[in-house]
């Protein structure tokens, strides 16, 4: 299994450069640059390739929500961003696993046994990533606008796959930021409450000087251990996302 996922993220990584590269060879007639140029752009692209991955999954949303409950909490350093960051990719890779098992069977093992060529193997991969990214698109919004500032036509015909890749992605990402912070803003609202009842007790009492802060933080830490916030927010995430 783990040398099917390396294999299937290698194969990604490989497709996604190959992609982009014929892409920007068109645009910009790199083809016809010197060898030196064409070099610096292949080793550009490649230094992007592993954030352009990484954005077409599910790892935007789970580490900003993540990012949220720790600020909600009120914990400076706990956990480490370290932390945060392995849990976030783990889960993703958890989250992706269906997509990476469908791309490592239409697309990488015949690819590997030479039954298909390189064009058809990018197509055959990107196919569940699309269909990933579209099924997060609660509303045709973002589509919409990227549609639009792209000079696309929408007419009522237009199916999915009439959707190019430039305009899906960024429409992908702006939905995912959209969700996380709604479900940040969720997360913070207990504790923000918790901050208030806090700062008036402690107005009431006359105990200016004392930081309401040092107060509330044991009475939240309390809170996301009596309510099991870990397992409350990773199922949430987990749950979010939709397949099909």
């Amino acid at each position: 299994m783990k040398k099917i996922i390396k294999k299937t993220t290698l194969l990604i990584i490989i497709f996604f450069l190959f992609s982009t590269i014929n892409t920007y060879a068109d645009t910009f007639e790199i083809r016809d640059y010197a060898p030196s140029i064409q070099l610096v752009v292949l080793y550009t692209i490649l230094a992007l390739i592993p954030a352009i991955v990484i954005m077409m999954t599910s790892f935007t949303r789970i580490i900003i929500v993540l990012s949220f409950i720790k600020n909600a909490v009120g914990t400076q350093h706990t956990p480490p961003n370290q932390v945060l960051i392995g849990l976030a990719l783990f889960l993703t890779l958890f989250i992706m696993t269906p997509i990476f098992a469908e791309i490592n069977d239409e697309a990488l093992q015949p690819y590997l046994s030479e039954e298909i060529g390189q064009d058809i193997a990018i197509e055959r991969a990107m196919k569940p990533l699309r269909e990933f990214m579209l099924n997060q698109q609660k509303d045709t919004k973002d589509l919409s606008l990227f549609m639009e500032i792209a000079h696309i036509e929408i007419t009522d015909d237009m199916s999915a796959e009439d959707i190019p890749n430039r305009v899906l992605i960024p429409a992908f990402i702006i939905g995912e930021l959209r969700i996380a912070f709604q479900m940040g803003f969720l997360l913070f609202i207990p504790f923000l409450v918790i901050d208030m009842i806090v700062a008036s007790t402690l107005m009431s009492m006359g105990m200016m000087m004392l930081p309401p802060v040092m107060i509330s933080l044991p009475f939240k830490i309390l809170l996301f251990i009596l309510v099991d916030g870990w397992h409350f927010v990773i199922s949430s995430l987990v749950k979010s996302f939709k397949f099909g």
